[in-house]
């Protein structure tokens, strides 16, 4: 085993206010968003998820763990896992799944082969790092897969009062963005496929002053 840490948590808050929430807000119906996609909807400047596309993986009453997938880190798979790995497999980027514990390990893996997965259709979340290896020395012809450092969690109904505030935008998530979009103009790309009023969001500087 490496020194890369193994999520057990999943549900830790991202933000200090949490436990100040709304006790109505908290007991409302809820509705799981797992399978997901969350994209900044323009207040988030300044945080670590400005401009972010963040992956539900698990959403249930007692919080939210999701993996960013538009953060791409200069180091690559072999230098965080030393394991043994195919040469070709260590040499993919690292993304950063999100800014809570970024030595713990998560990673995707998509399969058509995977009829009912853990995330969605045809997708798992894993965190154990045997499971990652044998992954990746496993021949399919259909298999996609993602490696993160860090994720993203929010406590029991932080994440709903957040959406109550606009602050994230949803949209379906599809295998083709999750794992074949640029990263970079992930978010642009995204926001472009819904109505004026996001397309023009998505056209806006990075730095406002530039208006």
């Amino acid at each position: 085993m490496s020194h890369v840490e193994i999520v057990n948590d999943h549900c830790q808050c991202g933000k200090s206010h949490a436990s100040s929430l709304d006790k109505n807000h908290m007991s409302s119906p809820h509705v799981s968003l797992q399978g997901q996609l969350l994209l900044d909807g323009g207040k988030l400047r300044g945080s670590f998820f400005h401009r972010s596309v963040v992956l539900v993986c698990q959403h249930n009453p007692k919080g939210t763990f999701g993996l960013v997938l538009n953060r791409v880190m200069k180091s690559s798979i072999g230098e965080l896992i030393p394991e043994d790995l195919p040469e070709t497999f260590k040499e993919h980027p690292l993304y950063w799944g999100g800014p809570i514990q970024p030595g713990a390990l998560s990673y995707l893996h998509g399969n058509s082969f995977l009829p009912a997965g853990n995330v969605m259709d045809h997708l798992n979340v894993g965190h154990s790092l045997e499971e990652l290896i044998e992954l990746a020395n496993t021949f399919s012809p259909s298999k996609r897969m993602r490696v993160f450092a860090g994720y993203a969690g929010w406590s029991s109904g932080q994440l709903d009062a957040e959406l109550e505030d606009d602050s994230w935008l949803t949209h379906p998530a599809s295998m083709d963005l999750i794992f074949e979009h640029d990263a970079e103009t992930l978010w642009h790309h995204i926001l472009g496929l819904k109505d004026w009023q996001h397309r023009l969001l998505s056209q806006s500087p990075e730095d406002l002053s530039w208006n």
